[in-house]
């Protein structure tokens, strides 16, 4: 419990600051200056207007996307777990279609395994083998996050209120059943222009994609908002970001699981 707690109308100004930067394209100023220190749960208020506003608006909510996987990263914001945020159908891309830079506000990509369920995760007690069980496919993808605010200028509370810093995302075209693969094992290669930008592999991602996977499913179950049949989950980074430039085009192979690319257009 925080001993300061954020108030619903410092939520409110949070989110109408991210949702103005979103909707202008315009970067804003960190909206930790409204929350209480390290208070993520009011962080996460602040992501569900958001969400909410999205839905209102017509959008479709097709998975979740997981965040601060690297330990690394964890450290560096002062957190000892991942983080979640939206997938909505209008965020993804086709495997190496031109994808329009300005769609994105300070786009970096980075190389994930994507997970497409084929049950519900509804239970209040799940273990890997219920996870194992509603896991459909997988394909490799690339993420796109982005940040609403400015410079990339964030805390742990910006980066939840701001969707988790989602901003689009590619998958490849050819899944592939878990038993086929190692998501713990497998390694990672990012290349632009035939040279390697990003290295990693499976065990980057808090051990095993599927540890974080599962803590997702557990933390949606908990909260209420269950991961159902048909969900995409992008469970996090593989190794470490690249930024974008208009004109780029990475390649991203997975062992195991195949490749993904994904190509900027020229402005």
């Amino acid at each position: 419990m925080n001993a300061v707690t954020t108030s619903p109308d410092a939520i409110r100004a949070a989110a109408d600051r991210l949702h103005t930067a979103a909707s202008s394209g315009v970067a804003c100023d960190p909206v930790r200056d409204l929350l209480a220190a390290g208070d993520a749960d009011a962080a996460y208020a602040v992501q569900a207007i958001n969400t909410e506003r999205a839905l209102a608006a017509g959008r479709r909510l097709v998975g979740r996307k997981i965040g601060l996987t690297s330990v690394a990263v964890q450290k560096q914001l002062g957190v000892g777990q991942p983080d979640y945020g939206m997938l909505f159908a209008d965020m993804a891309r086709c495997d190496a279609e031109d994808i329009v830079l300005a769609d994105v506000l300070q786009a970096k990509v980075e190389a994930e395994i994507a997970f497409v369920l084929g049950a519900d995760l509804d239970h209040d007690q799940l273990t890997v083998v219920d996870l194992l069980r509603a896991i459909d496919f997988a394909l490799p993808a690339i993420e796109i996050v982005g940040s609403r605010v400015r410079n990339w200028d964030i805390r742990l509370t910006d980066t939840i209120a701001d969707n988790a810093s989602s901003g689009l995302y590619v998958l490849g075209s050819r899944p592939v059943a878990i038993d086929d693969f190692d998501p713990r094992l497998c390694g990672m290669v990012m290349e632009q222009a035939g040279e390697p930008v990003s290295v990693g592999a499976g065990a980057a991602c808090m051990g095993s994609p599927l540890n974080a996977a599962l803590w997702l499913a557990r933390v949606m179950a908990r909260v209420g908002k269950p991961l159902r049949e048909g969900d995409t989950i992008l469970s996090g980074a593989l190794g470490p970001m690249v930024t974008v430039r208009p004109g780029d085009v990475f390649d991203v192979r997975i062992e195991g699981l195949g490749a993904v690319r994904a190509a900027f257009a020229r402005e």
